[in-house]
């Protein structure tokens, strides 16, 4: 190993366990887009916890850095991640966008600072010739068309774009984005909202008891209005933690005023992504008890 990458271990390990110690749990960083190509990977990094003499944590601290993937890969990693750990903490140092925010919706606590910031639900699909694709930008986009065709408005150039669409391909976008609505929606329900109990805001409610329903229907105003790619305008718009708070009315730990944690998380993130630039990585997992 080459003294660069020695020294990179040794400094990751110790700011690793720095929040380890802080937390009292197991810590796992993925950063990187979201293949299901890289699921073999990702089983194997969160089965190398557990390869030591020390006893497997029952939290899980997950720092998650991406530009998003696929919904069907982030579905298999919060089920293996939940297999082992019952109460998961998400952190946000830089963004979470697109899958990556469907990811973050399975923590039982999402943190994220004055600079993090999370993406619509706008799934990501590789069309034929191997690009990867926003899937809204084209339904939106044909829908468009049909509604131009409707009302007799089409030209003669957006009527054979529409007549060369393949139904097929857009049907896999559709599908896309009814998981990523199902996902979201199931996993606010079940981890996010498990701890909502009673009412704070609602003052016809405060103090009520929380029911299920009400619950679900929370859950599914978040994933609408994530998943408007006409309110957001851009796959790649980023949204602040003031937004979320404020907008969706999404409860997100900030610790942007705690400068201790602030400066683990960061110590920690910012190494990695260095590292990652001057080696050129597309992808790293890193993982307790990798040392």
């Amino acid at each position: 190993m080459r003294t660069i990458d020695k020294l990179f271990k040794s400094q990751l390990v110790a700011y690793r366990a720095n929040i380890e110690n802080h937390f009292g749990a197991d810590v796992f960083g993925y950063y990187g887009d979201i293949s299901s190509s890289y699921l073999p990977w990702f089983r194997q990094r969160l089965e190398l916890i557990e390869c030591s003499q020390n006893q497997r944590k029952s939290r899980l601290i997950l720092l998650v850095n991406t530009a998003g993937g696929e919904a069907e890969a982030v579905e298999k990693m919060v089920e293996m991640i939940r297999h082992f750990y019952p109460e998961v903490f998400i952190f946000v140092p830089n963004v979470a966008m697109s899958a990556g925010t469907i990811f973050c919706m399975s923590g039982d606590k999402i943190f994220m600072d004055y600079s993090s910031s999370l993406g619509p639900i706008d799934p990501q699909v590789q069309s034929k010739d191997g690009k990867w694709v926003p899937a809204l930008g084209y339904l939106d986009k044909f829908e468009e068309l049909l509604n131009k065709s409707a009302n007799g408005t089409i030209t003669a150039v957006e009527f054979q774009i529409a007549q060369n669409q393949d139904m097929a391909e857009l049907r896999r976008y559709e599908q896309a984005k009814d998981l990523s609505v199902t996902l979201l929606k199931q996993w606010l329900v079940k981890y996010k909202f498990k701890s909502w109990q009673t009412h704070r805001n609602n003052l016809l409610l405060k103090n009520k008891q929380v029911t299920n329903k009400e619950k679900e229907d929370r859950a599914e105003q978040i994933a609408k209005t994530l998943g408007d790619n006409k309110q957001w305008h851009s796959h790649g718009r980023r949204i602040g933690i003031k937004t979320l708070r404020e907008k969706l009315r999404l409860e997100i730990e900030d610790y942007s005023n705690d400068l201790i944690l602030r400066k683990m998380v960061n110590d920690y993130h910012d190494l990695i992504t260095d590292y990652m630039t001057r080696q050129n990585f597309s992808i790293m997992i890193d993982v307790t008890n990798d040392t």
